[in-house]
Parts: structure tokens; sequence; C-alpha cells
């Protein structure tokens, strides 16, 4: 029986169309409002590690922009809250006397515990709570192995995934903005938005360089569908256009996944290794949230949302790898700070970070690339690497960004083994054979040789001369040496059981 009217929450899922709570509360009710709210539980957390210029909250205020505007010419408006979710939401429920909230379930111990004390805040006030499935294609426990368990290896999981598929679970959940059900916002209630001012960040220039909002996502996957079909060729090589550029999107819900999914799962099936491949991409997120999903000792305890320098407490999937004694005091600060600013002397791992810092993006192979560098040869506890990326990452996501750093530090689910290790030379060599992405960050080094400009220290001094770069001055030498650094790692590692290829 329908209700008079609901609420609906977003949080991941910044669109107005392929939306299934939104579909759900159109389904049930004859009158619908619609509201997001900058959680001061989390942003209070961005403003404490002087994090202002934030793109993320840039790129969501912009994005909420077009959903206003949209809902607006539909009869209706976005009612946009600064404040803690915990409060604004049951008050605001009860203000517009709704008899049920609908969101998109999020799956992160945090989110998980926010939204139950909003449930019972609801349930006290008579109004219901519905969450619905919407950022994944499965969740939680829904693949499981043939003996019934959860998975802890990406490729038998991605075999389970793809059997599992039916076309319906790729069905878009339509939402029909002309129905008329989306009410006008009480005077009352019709505050202005929050400035990015007001609620302590400043402008960034972010769509400058990334579309936002919704019409933002459609022109990136237009962009890439032309370049799909090559993507298993294009991927590793951060010169080349490449990837999707996707992934802010799909963080905020900017796009559906069940449309990225929906493509190129057609695609595959059409022969394209390029699909084929960024499908197992999406697949890989899918993975990553339903480890935590089943893993919650991955995340942060509960309030101690920072994860700098392992205070948080999370624990490495493998609880082995907790035994591991990273580089600690000045030495290990001064390695860090290296790292973070692209001072190391390794140009790729360099110019990856000034690709991160100057636009919160980083390319995929890139991050696997700077990411064993600080581990494995910095010596690292890859906690601090994963706080780094947390802070500057536009598409950091908890599940994925831990799923990550575990990978590259061999503590996490299906790792890669701790004896190997990346040479950040012929990763260089390997995948910016031209130097090409190399001098777009660090132009000091862009009259080397394409030889010398993966390791300018070993060029001789006449062509050093030559390209106008003398070490110390315009370019840091190397702050370890790669070779050395790789045995200490194997003698770091040593407390670890030994594992095989």
């Amino acid at each position: 029986m329908p209700s008079n009217t609901g609420l609906v929450w977003l949080r991941r899922d910044l669109r107005l169309h392929d939306h299934h709570a939104m579909r759900m509360a159109l389904k049930a009710c004859k009158q619908v409002w619609v509201v997001f709210v900058f959680d001061t539980d989390i942003l209070s957390h961005l403003l404490d590690r002087g994090l202002k210029k934030d793109r993320r909250i840039d790129f969501i205020w912009q994005s909420l922009q077009e959903i206003n505007t949209e809902l607006q010419s539909k009869g209706g408006g976005l009612i946009v809250r600064h404040g803690k979710a915990v409060d604004i939401i049951p008050q605001l429920a009860t203000e517009l006397g709704v008899q049920a909230v609908y969101t998109n379930k999020d799956y992160e111990p945090a989110a998980i515990e926010r939204d139950r004390l909003i449930s019972l805040a609801l349930e006290v006030k008579d109004i219901a709570f519905h969450g619905y499935k919407d950022q994944v294609i499965f969740e939680h426990q829904q693949v499981l192995t043939g003996q019934g368990g959860v998975f802890s290896v990406f490729t038998p999981f991605k075999n389970a995934w793809l059997k599992k598929l039916q076309a319906s679970d790729l069905d878009a959940y339509a939402v029909d903005l002309d129905s008329g059900q989306f009410a006008a916002i009480p005077k009352a209630l019709n505050l202005p938005f929050p400035s990015l001012e007001s609620m302590g960040f400043e402008p960034t220039g972010i769509e400058s360089y990334l579309p936002t909002g919704m019409s933002g996502a459609s022109e990136l996957f237009e962009q890439f569908l032309d370049r799909m079909d090559q993507y298993h060729a294009t991927r590793d090589f951060p010169a080349v256009k490449g990837p999707s550029y996707l992934s802010v999107h799909s963080r905020f819900g900017t796009i559906s996944i069940r449309a990225l999914v929906r493509e190129a799962h057609h695609r595959m099936l059409a022969g394209s290794m390029g699909a084929t491949i960024w499908l197992s991409e999406l697949i890989w997120r899918d993975f990553y949230f339903m480890i935590l999903s089943n893993h919650p000792r991955l995340a942060p305890a509960l309030g101690k949302k920072s994860l700098i320098h392992g205070t948080a407490g999370h624990q490495s999937f493998k609880p082995d790898y907790d035994k591991i004694v990273w580089e600690s005091g000045a030495k290990a600060q001064k390695l860090f700070k290296a790292w973070c600013e692209g001072k190391t002397g390794y140009p790729l791992v360099d110019a990856a970070m000034h690709q991160l810092n100057q636009s919160g993006y980083m390319h995929n192979r890139l991050r696997m690339v700077v990411a064993c560098f600080l581990i494995k040869d910095l010596g690292i506890d890859w906690r601090w690497g994963e706080q780094y990326f947390a802070d500057h990452l536009n598409d950091f996501d908890f599940a994925a960004n831990n799923g990550g750093w575990q990978w590259a530090s061999s503590s996490g689910c299906d790792a890669q083994p701790y004896f190997r290790i990346f040479n950040p030379i012929t990763q260089s060599e390997k995948f910016d054979a031209e130097g090409k992405f190399i001098k777009k960050y660090l132009p000091q080094l862009s009259k080397l040789s394409k030889k010398a400009i993966h390791a300018p220290w070993l060029a001789g001094d006449i062509e050093l001369d030559l390209a106008g770069v003398r070490l110390g001055r315009d370019y840091p030498p190397p702050i370890v040496q790669h070779d050395e650094a790789r045995k200490n790692t194997l003698i770091r590692y040593a407390v670890v059981k030994k594992e095989t290829a």
C-alpha cells in the first residue's frame, strides 16, 4: 500500500537515473523529497587534516547543483544540509512528516553504524528506514565458494561472479522524473545551499580538468566507448589516454555501476578483449567491497577515522604481516616526506606523485609502482601510504584503497608475494619508454635521453650538463639504492611465514 510521503537520502549515488532507492520511493510514495547531507562526522576529519581545498567536496558540491536544477524543473528541489547526519535525517523526516526514508546501502563499518543509529531514531518516530543494494552488482555473501564460504582469491571469485550474473542483475532501476511525485520543498525548510566556504572549504577548480556531475559522467563514458575495445593494450601506459577516467564518478555514483558493467559485459560476449579486461577491473571493485563487508576488522576502529601512521588500528588481512617491523623515527619521516613530495630521485615515482598532488588523480599502474616503492624500497608501513592516498585521491574509496595497499604490501588477500618487488627503473622503461609522462610532470628532465630519463644518476656528467640537470639542485639523487633496498626488504619480511610463488 503506497505511503503518502517519503524522503530519499543521497550519499554515494549522486544521480537521478538508474537509482534503486529513488525507484522504490517513487513506487511506494505519492510524494517524495530528496536530501543530501554534508556530514560533519566526515568533514571534520578532513578539516582536522588541513584539507580545506579538498577536490572531492568541491566535486560533490558541483554535482549537487545539477541534481537540484533537474529536480526544480520537475516541481521539486534538492534539500542540502550541513551537520551530523545522525541528527539531521531523523529531524528532517519528522519535519516533513514522511512515513519512510529511502537510501542506498554503504558497506563501510562506520557507515553501517551511522545507518543503524538513524534507523533506531526513526523507529522511535514510527518512520521506516529502507536500504537498497545499488553501488555493487553483488554484495556481502551473494557470491560464495562451492562450499558456501567467502572468497579470498580474486580469480575464482570472478569466475563465480560471471557464472552467477543474469541479465536482470544489470537492469536499470528506472526513475520517472516526469511522474509529478517530486514534492516542492516547504518554505520553512527551503534553505540556501551551504557554500563551500561556509563549511570551511575552498573551491579547487576541479571542473577545469574533470567534468562533474551526471552530465560529466555521461560525457566521459561516451568518450571511453570509442576506446574501450583497446583498453587491454593501453591501460598500463600513463602517457596514453587508455583508462576510462570514470573512477571518481563510480565512487560518488554520478553514473550507475550497472550501466558500466552492462556495456562491458555486452562487449565481452562479442569478443572484445579490452572490454573483458575492463570488466575484470569492475569485478575487482565488487571483490574489495565483499572483502571489507565480510572482514570489518580491516577498517579503522569506529571513532578513529584517521589512518595515518597506523594509529587507527586496522589490521592486515594476513595477521602474520602485522609482525613486520617498519622504519620509524626521523629516518622514516624523512623518507616518507620525500615520497609525498615526489623527491625520491626515481623519476617515474616522482612524476606519479606530482600527478596525484596536482590533480587528485593517479594512473592505476603508477599506484602500484609508488605503493611498492614506499613499502619495499623505503620500508615504510603501508598504512602511511594508504592514508596519503585517502587524503589526496579524488576517487578514494576505503575498500579499494585498502585492498590496493595490502596487495602491494603482500599482506592482503590474493596479494603479490612479498619477494616480488617492482624495480622502479624497469617499470619506467617498460611503461613510459619515451619518458613522455615523466617529462610532463618533471619538465626539468625533458632534455635527457630516453635511456637516461629513467635513472638520471646513471647518466654521464656530459649528458647531464647538456640537459641542464645538476643532481641535488635540479633533481634529487636517489634516496635509496633499489638493489640494497630489495635485500633489506627480504630481511624485513623474514618474520612472515614462507610463501611460494
